[in-house]
C-alpha cells in the first residue's frame, strides 16, 4: 500500500478519534532547502471545546486560538515559554474548537522538541493540511497499538481534567 495524505473527512471526525488515529501516521515536512522528511507521529494528546479547562478555547474564541474554531484539518501552532513552536492540527466541525497537540514523533519526544526539529515558525498557523507544500500527514502502513494515559502539564485545568486519558502513545506497529 502506498501513502497517501489524508483527506478532510479524516480531520473532520471528533477530536477523541483524530487524536489516537494519527499515533503511527507519517508526519511530513518539506524544509525550505526542499529537503523532504517523513517522522512516525508516537504520542499526541486531545484538547476539546469550550468546556475543556486544559483547552486554549476554554475562555472562548480569542485572537490566538481562532483558528481552532475552523473546519477540521489546519495547522494551529503557538509559541511558549519564547522559544517552542507547538504542533496541533485542528479537528472536528467548524465553531467547535478541537485540536490535537503533537507530542512526539520518531526521535523527537516533547512537543518542544518537535516543533524545533520541524523548523516552525508562524507562517504555519492556519495551514491546511490537505493541500499544503510544507508540512501534511499520510496514511502508514501496519497495524499500531497505542496506549491511554492522562494529559501532563495541564495543572492549571483541575482535577478532572488532568484526569482524562487524551494523551496516546505509540506501543508498536507490526511492520513499517
Amino acid at each position: 500500500m502506498q501513502n497517501s495524505r489524508l483527506s478532510s473527512s479524516f480531520f473532520l471526525s471528533d477530536v477523541l478519534e483524530v487524536a489516537p488515529a494519527l499515533v503511527g501516521k507519517k508526519l511530513v515536512r518539506c524544509f525550505d532547502n526542499g529537503e523532504i522528511r517523513s517522522y512516525r507521529i508516537t504520542e499526541t494528546e486531545a484538547y476539546r471545546g469550550e468546556e475543556d479547562q486544559a483547552c486554549h478555547a476554554r475562555r472562548g474564541r480569542t485572537q490566538r486560538n481562532r483558528i481552532m474554531y475552523h473546519e477540521g484539518g489546519v495547522v494551529y501552532v503557538y509559541f511558549i515559554y519564547g522559544m517552542y513552536w507547538m504542533l496541533n492540527f485542528v479537528s472536528s466541525e467548524k465553531d467547535f474548537p478541537s485540536a490535537v497537540l503533537i507530542r512526539g514523533i520518531e526521535g523527537f519526544d516533547g512537543p518542544g522538541k518537535v516543533g524545533r526539529e520541524l523548523k516552525l515558525d508562524a507562517s504555519f498557523y492556519g495551514e491546511s493540511l490537505l493541500n499544503s507544500k510544507r508540512i501534511w500527514v499520510e496514511t502508514a502502513t501496519g497495524p499500531v497499538q497505542y496506549a491511554c494515559s492522562p494529559r501532563i502539564g495541564i495543572n492549571y485545568a483541575g482535577e478532572e481534567w488532568m484526569r482524562k486519558p487524551w494523551r496516546f502513545s505509540l506501543i508498536r506497529t507490526t511492520n513499517r
